[in-house]
């Protein structure tokens, strides 16, 4: 078998490492700048922390700052507008996976404008050039989408999270600062963070796993599951370095071999109902780990070793087990939402929501065999 491994040309780490930007901005030959991110990031100052650096160095740059959670096609189209009327010839994102995925649709369409509508963007495309040039600046501990050949975006017409996967769309430029995650709120922190933990145990059992994303996917779990509380209740500063690594090492992995049900049934709650993707996710990983359990139950123990919990002498069933209540333990400890009905989603949508997971281009990758009425037996044991 022949297995592919696509990551960044360039990775920095560390606090104040966001100081790198303008070194690589100069040294790549970069003229005009478009800084993506969101109003909320201008407002609180996490921006400035970057822009100050593009003052000091006269980098010339310009702000599209109209991102939302969950983009949608209309932000994409906006930003895009900026781009084009600026002529820029690179993109620095700020910010958490709505911002850079954002980035990385723009700059997609930059370099290959025959898929200026959009949506045509959806799943595989079909590009021939690589994107501009993206260098990101994760503000959140959660997407890794700074590391990633995928991006999500809304297309609210069709009521669609558009899963895109494009080799062309990786940022040549991933900076890891832990400074410009320190201000994060307690629940995106909580909820970033077990979307990280989600990509690193989706990634581990999904069926294209290997050995190599196998060390990060069990590196990753082990950094969050250990650091994650801390980081999120305490603010502790070395927790959130650590947690601000794992999210990426897991997108080292996932990227390259994919995810599973809990993103395809994630994916439909954020098209139908805006629920923010880490909630989603947390909400309903136990859920689809009990049910994947029992297709690769030797898989779980080593989660479990990952997690320092004890899996010696342990039955397939209690392996599983106590995989599945740790991550529930730890995901009401973050106060993060544990039913669906609890965020507000009509029952009587699970169906349809059943109906679009299904179709999603995560299911494919899961473990065990799917079918919707799989996936509708899941979302209504989450439900209450």
């Amino acid at each position: 078998m022949i297995n592919r491994m696509i990551l960044n040309e360039t990775s920095y780490f560390g606090r104040g490492s966001r100081e790198k930007v303008a070194d690589e901005i100069k040294m790549r030959g970069f003229k005009k700048v478009l800084l993506v991110t969101d109003k909320p990031l201008l407002n609180s100052g996490t921006v400035k922390l970057v822009t100050e650096i593009l003052d000091r160095e006269n980098i010339n740059y310009f702000i599209y700052d109209g991102v939302k959670p969950n983009p949608s096609v209309k932000n994409v189209k906006d930003g895009l507008l900026v781009a084009q009327i600026n002529d820029v010839d690179a993109i620095v994102a700020v910010g958490g996976g709505s911002s850079i995925d954002t980035a990385k649709a723009i700059a997609i369409i930059c370099t290959n404008p025959e898929f200026n509508d959009v949506v045509s963007l959806d799943g595989t495309a079909e590009t021939k050039s690589k994107a501009l040039p993206i260098i990101a600046l994760p503000t959140t501990a959660g997407t890794a989408a700074e590391v990633t050949i995928n991006y999500v975006i809304t297309d609210e017409v069709r009521t669609k999270k558009m899963v895109c996967v494009d080799v062309h769309d990786i940022p040549v430029v991933a900076i890891i600062d832990p400074d410009l995650m320190q201000g994060m709120p307690q629940e995106i922190a909580a909820s970033t963070g077990m979307d990280a933990l989600t990509h690193a145990m989706e990634g581990y059992i999904t069926k294209a796993a290997w050995f190599i994303p196998d060390m990060f996917h069990i590196n990753a779990m082990s950094l969050i599951y250990k650091n994650l509380e801390k980081a999120a209740n305490e603010k502790n500063e070395e927790a959130i370095e650590k947690v601000g690594y794992a999210q990426y090492i897991a997108g080292m992995g996932f990227s390259n071999v994919g995810l599973g049900i809990v993103h395809s049934m994630a994916h439909s709650l954020g098209a139908y109902f805006d629920t923010p993707h880490g909630v989603a996710n947390a909400l309903l990983l136990p859920h689809v780990l009990k049910f994947n359990g029992k297709v690769c139950p030797e898989l779980y123990r080593n989660m479990g070793n990952a997690f320092g919990l004890n899996m010696e002498e342990t039955s397939d069933e209690e392996a599983i087990d106590k995989v599945v209540n740790a991550v529930k333990d730890l995901s009401r400890k973050l106060n993060i939402p544990q039913t669906l009905e609890e965020i507000g989603i009509p029952e009587e949508m699970l169906p349809t929501l059943a109906d679009q997971a299904l179709k999603d281009v995560c299911t494919p990758g899961n473990p065990r065999e799917v079918t919707k009425e799989d996936i509708l037996k899941i979302y209504k044991e989450a439900y209450k």
